[in-house]
């Protein structure tokens, strides 16, 4: 029987109090010498993705406090080095809670610039809307970029080097960088420029874009299935307005499911080649299309959302047929909800 999400969050919690039980322990009875404090660094490190900033900093604050404890109690050795031990340790707790904090800033400003960017497709056909929601996005994107590089810099120096934040930063800087893409695209969209039609390998960009949003289906507790079929033809169109509107249906998939039950939410991806068209299907176990609505899902400007303009779907049909493909919704199987649609692969006569 699978453990509950608050049991091991308890058992984590104890393990950690034991484990920085163990370093006060052993910071006490060794000499001045040994500096077992810094080791609490790396308590803080493995807690950062449990606990909330405020519970962070005062993990840090225990942390500092055990390791002054420490040096109070320590029977022997010499005092100038312990004192130079225990200042280390302290400035290494410090160190590594400040970096802690400032990437899960920089994660969350650039997780709200994603989900901005998931939106824009439904307003990319209103040129003015479009223009000032882009201009709005480039923003967080351009501060989620020079925090990144700030971080990375000041990673760079020796002490300290945190690989993994490196890593995290990276991968943040590479996400601003295709989220201006995408806004490129919308603005080339809004002014009726035809798509940028190429090869690319299909899965990949389906790949690309999950990956985009799954912290946001992550804090949704929603379950990710996919389904990709292996050796799938390349497709030849935008590869960026195709996964714009794969955005679109996902982001639209979670949020049909925000009124089930958090166990109940899940959401399926597959890939198939079907009458020489690739489809894609997007399939979510939320409520379902109402009787009645089926046929007004891509009519512009409708919408069964409170706060919906109507424009999403719209958007996506107008983006898949001038790729060469089509778009459509099917009544799931037992429950939910299954949009598909379709666009050509590439032709020999299209080949290099």
């Amino acid at each position: 029987m699978q453990a509950s999400p608050r049991t091991l969050f308890i058992l984590k919690m104890t393990l950690m109090v034991i484990v920085m039980a163990l370093l006060f322990v052993l910071d006490t009875v060794t000499s001045y010498e040994v500096a077992a404090a810094v080791f609490y660094a790396v308590v803080i490190l493995t807690a950062a993705r449990m606990l909330g900033r405020r519970a962070l900093i005062g993990l840090a604050a225990v942390s500092i406090a055990m390791t002054g404890l420490s040096l109070a109690f320590t029977p022997h050795g010499n005092l100038q080095s312990g004192l130079i031990n225990m200042g280390i340790s302290m400035a290494a707790i410090i160190t590594t809670t400040y970096l802690i904090l400032k990437m899960e800033a920089a994660r969350a400003a650039a997780q709200a610039a994603q989900a901005q960017l998931l939106r824009l497709a439904r307003i990319q056909s209103l040129e003015g809307l479009t223009t000032s929601i882009a201009h709005e996005v480039n923003q967080p994107l351009a501060a989620i970029v020079t925090s990144g590089h700030a971080c990375q810099r000041w990673l760079a120096q020796d002490p300290p080097n945190l690989d993994k934040a490196r890593l995290a930063l990276d991968r943040i800087l590479s996400d601003a960088g295709r989220a201006s893409q995408i806004i490129a695209r919308v603005h080339s969209l809004a002014r009726g420029q035809p798509p940028q039609r190429g090869e690319f390998p299909f899965n990949e960009a389906i790949l690309e874009v999950l990956a985009l949003s799954g912290a946001e289906m992550a804090r949704q507790g929603i379950e990710l299935s996919t389904e990709l079929a292996p050796g799938l033809p390349t497709a030849f169109a935008d590869r960026v307005q195709i996964q714009q509107v794969t955005g679109n249906l996902v982001l639209n998939a979670i949020e049909a499911m925000a009124g089930v039950a958090e166990p109940g939410r899940r959401l399926h991806i597959s890939t198939e080649l079907r009458a020489h068209e690739i489809v894609l299907s997007v399939q979510d176990s939320g409520p379902g299309v109402a009787a009645g609505v089926q046929e007004h899902l891509f009519d512009a400007f409708w919408t069964t959302k409170k706060d919906g303009i109507g424009v999403g779907l719209s958007i996506s049909r107008t983006i898949i047929e001038a790729n060469g493909g089509r778009i459509w919704s099917e009544p799931g199987l037992g429950r939910g909800a299954v949009f598909r649609f379709s666009i050509p692969p590439t032709s020999q006569e299209q080949r290099p």
